[in-house]
């Protein structure tokens, strides 16, 4: 399949919208179903003394996931949107933009994040992760099965999660794509991937001058 990067409804509503409420709401539960959140937890703990170093969560949203990372190290949301209300304390927060984003530490954490960016800003990601010993992605796996199986969740989702589902889809990406696109020099990473029969690509990088923080587990 073709790469495609559309817009999707829900980047474009206010946070406090109902139809982005019910959207949210969506996510969490197809998050639970992929096992996403559970995997990057696993790969983060992994990662040991980087984590300990800090984690940052591109479009971290609600904040949940990086509530459930804050055990490994200091976390540190980063998102277009005000710091979501009940944060723990020890939680810190950055509103802005990500390519605006001076945040540095020793994981960075991007959940069905990039998938939103595609040519040039996907390279200036790339270009900002040096920042960082690690990154662990989970990204939408682009292919006619992850299509069918999110089919067959449609009529139990929300409008706006009906629209956003195969466009994020259909932007996702495939086995040996991910790092390419955003420029990272396999000279200087170790990168390991692989698919989850749910229709998720599970993407992590460690940088080789820090491959001492990882155990290297999946």
């Amino acid at each position: 399949m073709q790469r495609v990067v559309e817009p999707e409804i829900l980047d474009e509503l206010p946070p406090e919208d109902p139809a982005a409420r019910a959207s949210r709401v969506d996510l969490r539960r197809i998050n639970a179903l992929m096992g996403n959140e559970r995997w990057i937890r696993r790969r983060v703990k992994s990662l040991g003394r980087l984590a300990a170093s800090g984690i940052v969560e591109w479009g971290a949203g609600s904040g949940d996931l990086l509530c459930r990372l804050a055990g490994f190290g200091p976390a540190t949301g980063v998102d277009r949107v005000a710091r979501p209300e009940g944060l723990p304390e020890q939680v810190s927060w950055q509103r802005g933009d990500v390519f605006e984003d001076e945040s540095e530490g020793g994981v960075l954490v991007a959940n069905l994040f990039l998938h939103h960016f595609e040519g040039e800003a996907l390279r200036r990601l790339g270009a900002r992760m040096v920042r960082f010993g690690g990154v662990v992605v989970v990204e939408p796996w682009r292919s006619r099965l992850a299509l069918g199986l999110g089919g067959l969740m449609l009529p139990f989702v929300s409008r706006v999660t009906r629209h956003d589902m195969p466009v994020s889809i259909r932007a996702g990406f495939v086995r040996g794509e991910l790092g390419e696109r955003l420029g990272l020099d396999p000279d200087r990473w170790r990168i390991s991937e692989s698919i989850d029969f749910r229709g998720g690509l599970r993407w992590s990088a460690v940088r080789l001058d820090d491959r001492g923080g990882a155990s290297g587990g999946r």
